[in-house]
């Protein structure tokens, strides 16, 4: 606690009035801590996109598969040609892609590099992959102007299969010497058990161990949807399931991903239900004009409040 203290004081004695702190968000609205965007030694990207996966019919999951699952596979289909692309949440090495010896690639979303657009970076790796040798496909510097995944795939909703474990790594890449299999079992060591609703788009079901959450990944514009939440919340109508509670959210990629705590034991089977029924309040609350009441603004300030921003 008093190097935690140390460190905000340190913070606050160098930050001049008017100025950025090295920790607090960049205003360039990046979501980045300003020491690792505008305020690192080489600057910012060159290229940022707020919302990098808008306009694609999969946006939510997308932005759910690169920042909140662990293992998930969705096939891909190119607009054109026929080859076989699967989507996966993370490959071994947090590889951007891999090209089998049949030609099939298998693309990852949890990768290491970031140059300011990842629908860009990532039909760069695919555009590469289309043409490489098989093995490993990487992304060592900003690809620069270049096909994004829009331009690239058939615009369509993903059909996505939630995997227990990372044993699906040894099914996408060849294994001769089986270390893929041994880096599955050992990444399954820390892992959290995941579902993805069926009801409804882009929400998951998880256990972290100490307690189960709904994250449900949501399209609308921020300051509309956080009225609409905190329309809901004043009024006691923002349940997903008996003793559930809506706790905060994350931000991604220019969506809100609302978080709720699960009692332990609830499970993902009971929410389908609750969560249809909250979306269709929700959607009443996001239609309404009124202003908000003195109550729904001061929870909405909470809600605001309750926010991590993940990039």
């Amino acid at each position: 606690m008093a190097k935690r203290s140390r460190t905000k004081a340190r913070d606050q004695q160098t930050t001049a009035p008017g100025e950025v702190g090295p920790r607090q968000p960049c205003p360039c609205g990046s979501g980045r801590r300003y020491k690792a965007c505008h305020g690192a030694a080489g600057g910012a990207p060159a290229v940022f996109v707020k919302r990098p996966f808008e306009g694609l019919a999969s946006e939510c999951d997308l932005v759910a598969l690169r920042e909140l699952v662990p293992a998930a596979t969705a096939p891909l289909r190119l607009k054109e040609g026929d080859r076989d692309v699967t989507l996966a949440t993370l490959l071994p090495g947090a590889a951007p892609a891999y090209v089998g010896q049949d030609g099939r690639i298998v693309l990852g979303l949890q990768v290491l590099h970031g140059f300011g657009d990842p629908s860009r970076d990532l039909g760069a790796v695919l555009t590469a992959a289309l043409d490489a040798e098989p093995g490993t496909v990487g992304l060592t510097s900003d690809p620069g102007e270049g096909p994004r995944l829009q331009d690239l795939l058939a615009d369509e909703p993903l059909d996505i299969t939630v995997h227990p474990s990372f044993s699906y790594w040894a099914d996408v890449v060849e294994d001769e010497t089986g270390a893929i299999a041994a880096a599955a079992e050992q990444a399954d060591d820390q892992m959290t058990p995941t579902r993805r609703l069926e009801s409804v788009t882009a929400a998951y079901w998880t256990d972290v161990h100490t307690r189960e959450h709904l994250r449900w990944a949501m399209p609308e514009p921020e300051d509309e949807l956080l009225d609409a939440l905190a329309r809901l919340h004043a009024a006691g109508e923002d349940s997903v399931a008996e003793g559930s509670k809506l706790v905060g959210m994350f931000r991604a990629h220019g969506l809100l991903t609302p978080v709720w705590d699960l009692p332990s034991g609830t499970g993902p089977e009971v929410l389908e239900e609750p969560a249809t029924a909250f979306a269709a309040k929700l959607a009443e609350a996001l239609a309404a004009t009124e202003g908000l009441t003195t109550q729904e603004r001061a929870v909405r300030s909470a809600l605001a409040g309750r926010q991590v921003t993940i990039r």
